[in-house]
């Protein structure tokens, strides 16, 4: 790693105080900068931070930005939320002030070796993997990036022996300039994110930056099977490719129902696929991906049998949450987008009351007609996307307009039978009416458990 960037009197701009930010500002500020954190929504809004940041010394501008302040900087730390085109930043770029995402400045202060996960769908799932696999082999590990602790929260706790797995956006990427990963992985490239990047090659050119540092003694893994994601196989690393419909020259695929690991002409058994726990052929990829990318890291192949084998699984991805009178509930709310929804979708055999909508993120909903057709029963509409959902998937199965996570429960509640799948898929983003896909999630879970003591009450009733 390069040795860490002298900030001590540098004037940096922070732009956004959710989590990221702050653990930015803070960071800088240890460091000796001059930090000025700007948001546009007011101190009640941010909460309990504005005291760690004025105890900190930052100095804060809210309620909106300040072309000014953009200009007067040395360095410059957008959060992931902030469009790399934001107007200011554009201002500030074409006077010369640096910019850079949080995951650059971290990465020129951190120790040890880094892994970095970034994807259409799958990224935290085979993040969590990743590590968990690590972890079991007996290496150091740090959980980080886009999966919850931000990267420049975990510098002080790495040592030189540390394997850091980091979970990558496209936002957090596409603002790089030196950043590095020893092994990086492209898990896949579907429409996502359209209202930021625009097209999907600029989403993808974005995600590919991932390999865009790295030298010859590192390793870039990519989906061989993903059409969208082969073009973007970098010339300097060594290329690993990951497949469950091909043998591959480099990296994993499935043979004869195990995961084969193929490296300079010689090949293993990793695993037998009946000990992978994740349902879905998506979740069979991200087990491919994460053993090419753990054996690389020098996990030996019992240990990643016995990682994926004890993998529990990670809240919002097809999280199976409770069965009720024969009925199964499963929380997919990380199903943000529409690729997402569609391996949701696939993971079961059919008979699915499905939760669809929230926020919309230019998405074509039309290719879920013919899956709904052939494996759902009912699509319950939710939020502000509800109306384009509808019109874009009408006639190829029953739909209803539930408004709310609360009323679509209560209808599928009633409508299930024994045998089918209530799943929350939503394929949109949750900001319509939850803070995050997290609190959409805990949501509809509460309101299973609550049908469940519901349902025990009515049992223990007729008794």
């Amino acid at each position: 790693m390069p040795s860490g960037t002298q900030l001590r009197g540098k004037r940096v701009l922070v732009v956004g105080l959710a989590r990221t930010g702050v653990a930015t500002a803070l960071f800088c500020a240890a460091r000796g900068a001059r930090v000025t954190a700007t948001d546009t929504r007011g101190e009640s809004e941010i909460g309990e931070a504005i005291a760690k940041l004025h105890e900190a010394g930052v100095a804060l501008e809210l309620g909106g930005h300040r072309e000014k302040s953009f200009l007067e900087q040395d360095l410059i730390i957008p959060s992931p939320g902030v469009p790399a085109d934001d107007a200011h930043l554009k201002a500030a770029r074409a006077k010369g002030v640096t910019i850079w995402s949080e995951i650059e400045l971290a990465y020129r202060f951190m120790k040890g070796r880094l892994l970095g996960i970034t994807g259409s769908n799958g990224k935290t799932t085979t993040t969590s993997l990743i590590e968990h696999i690590l972890k079991t082999a007996g290496m150091p590990t740090i959980l980080a990036g886009n999966i919850g602790t931000p990267l420049i929260a975990c510098v002080d706790a790495m040592k030189d022996e540390t394997w850091t797995v980091a979970e990558l956006s496209s936002f957090q990427l596409e603002l790089i300039d030196t950043f590095r990963p020893n092994i990086g992985v492209f898990l896949n490239l579907t429409p996502d994110h359209l209202d930021r990047h625009h097209t999907l090659e600029a989403y993808g050119a974005a995600k590919a930056r991932l390999f865009e540092n790295q030298t010859g003694e590192d390793a870039a893994i990519l989906n061989a099977d993903d059409a969208a994601t082969t073009p973007y196989a970098p010339s300097l690393p060594r290329v690993y490719w990951f497949s469950r419909k091909q043998r591959v020259a480099q990296g994993a695929y499935v043979r004869a129902e195990e995961i084969v690991f193929r490296q300079d002409g010689r090949e293993e058994i990793l695993l037998k696929l009946e000990d992978i726990p994740l349902a879905g052929a998506h979740n069979l990829e991200n087990v491919l991906a994460a053993a090419t990318a753990t054996r690389l890291a020098g996990a030996s192949p019992s240990a990643i049998a016995k990682g994926v084998s004890s993998f529990a699984g990670v809240e919002h991805r097809l999280e199976f949450v409770s069965e009720i009178d024969g009925v199964r509930y499963y929380n997919d709310s990380k199903a943000t987008n529409v690729d997402a929804t569609l391996k949701a979708i696939d993971a079961f055999p059919g008979r699915i009351l499905v939760i669809l909508g929230g926020k919309d993120k230019g998405s074509d909903y039309t290719v879920l007609q013919k899956p709904l057709r052939e494996k759902a029963i009912l699509a319950l509409l939710v939020g502000a996307a509800a109306e384009k959902i509808e019109k874009q998937i009408s006639g190829s199965v029953a739909l209803e307009r539930a408004e709310t996570i609360e009323r679509a429960v209560e209808i599928a509640s009633h409508a299930a039978q024994r045998g089918d799948v209530v799943l929350l898929a939503p394929a949109c983003a949750s900001f319509d009416q939850f803070q995050n896909y997290e609190h959409r999630g805990r949501v509809f879970k509460d309101l299973v458990r609550q049908l469940e003591k519901q349902a025990a009450g009515a049992t223990s009733g007729k008794g």
